[in-house]
């Protein structure tokens, strides 16, 4: 519905004129006399009334409402927001001493230095080392250190720490000396955006019919942020050709879906899937990636802040990319030059050491190992 909408000063000239020809004799309508502040009240109380009228628009229509508004909205049609999702990875937790079996509990919170950001130990039940009775990973006598998954107290992208930036153990376990992560942990993102929300919703209607791509994406990502995914048609879970078969690869963000997670795909797959149909899912093949940006120094050296800005730029870059990309220098490039104003030129980019761009596979996901700025 479009709107005639007024400024205060184009209602305050219609009353006048309107005044002004219903008059016998001229009426004095100049600043400071009684007439013009009767009408300039009056033009007030109409530019309030007005604004009413278009908030009460606003709210009432998905398109134009926002926040709680728009939650509302969406709750008539039994849809939530995306609650903000936290950061995941795998950190490495090692000791000096090895003479004695060791126990890590599930829950044991480390911390990321920069940024003072908390993770806890999550449960993988998948992982050899887990007890289940004791709720806690088993490292035995000789072995020095363990991988185990971590994942940020707090939900959102300031778990999205570089590698190597936990660094402390906040909670005490006598005989476990040192924590790292030799990845960046990722995943992490804020609740889902009104314009997101919007856009899913229209998904929503569109799968209605069921048993369609579209109805598969929206099971898949209306489970929580930050997931992406593939569909691969009449194949199995290698890719060959496999008719009445479908293959879904499926990530969080991290690269590394929980087992509970992929389970939960598949629940959500089963209850839109074609009737006769099989499917399966897997989680993506994990590529890792070093970047290195030459730049033209003239003899000195790229500042620190330069180059903190550079690394968070390609990385938070390389994360947001689909699962099979292709990673192209010129986007790297491209990157680099919006998130510093540099006035050196960059004079070369490799990808693991390669001038060329690099093409995932379909099953891929890239995970930065490292980004130098030199």
């Amino acid at each position: 519905m479009q709107l005639s909408l007024q400024t205060f000063e184009q209602l305050l000239q219609r009353m006048s004129a309107t005044v002004q020809s219903s008059a016998s004799q001229l009426v004095d309508l100049s600043v400071g006399s009684l007439f013009r502040a009767i009408l300039e009240a009056n033009a007030s109380v109409g530019l309030w009334i007005q604004w009413l009228i278009v908030r009460t628009l606003s709210m009432t229509r998905a398109a134009t409402c926002a926040g709680p508004d728009l939650d509302s909205w969406m709750a008539d049609f039994m849809l939530g927001r995306q609650p903000a999702v936290p950061a995941r990875g795998v950190a490495t937790f090692s000791r000096l001493l090895t003479d004695q079996a060791l126990y890590i509990p599930a829950g044991t919170v480390v911390k990321a230095l920069t940024g003072n950001v908390s993770f806890s130990v999550g449960v993988d039940t998948t992982y050899a080392t887990w007890v289940a009775n004791s709720g806690s990973y088993y490292i035995p006598a000789g072995v020095s250190a363990i991988d185990l998954p971590i994942m940020a107290l707090t939900p959102g992208p300031r778990g999205n720490v570089t590698a190597r930036a936990v660094s402390a153990i906040a909670t005490v376990i006598p005989g476990l000396d040192f924590v790292s992560n030799s990845l960046p942990l990722s995943g992490g993102s804020e609740a889902e955006t009104d314009d997101k929300f919007r856009a899913r919703f229209r998904d929503y209607i569109n799968s209605r019919s069921q048993a369609t791509p579209n109805a598969i994406a929206y099971a898949v990502t209306s489970l929580q942020q930050s997931m992406r995914f593939v569909q691969f048609e009449n194949s199995d879970a290698t890719g060959a050709w496999s008719p009445g078969h479908f293959l879904v690869v499926a990530d969080d963000g991290s690269g590394q879906p929980s087992t509970a997670l992929l389970s939960s795909v598949r629940a959500a797959i089963d209850r839109v899937r074609p009737i006769g149909s099989s499917f399966t899912v897997r989680p993506p093949d994990v590529l890792s990636i070093a970047i290195v940006v030459s730049m033209a120094t003239g003899g000195e050296p790229v500042g620190a802040d330069i180059q903190a800005l550079i690394v968070n730029a390609v990385t938070a870059y390389v994360n947001e990319l689909p699962i099979g990309p292709t990673l192209s220098l010129t986007r790297i490039v491209e990157v680099v030059y919006r998130a510093a104003d540099i006035s050196r030129n960059i004079v070369g980019v490799t990808i693991n050491g390669s001038n060329t761009d690099l093409v995932a596979s379909s099953f891929n996901v890239l995970a930065i190992r490292s980004v130098i700025v030199l």
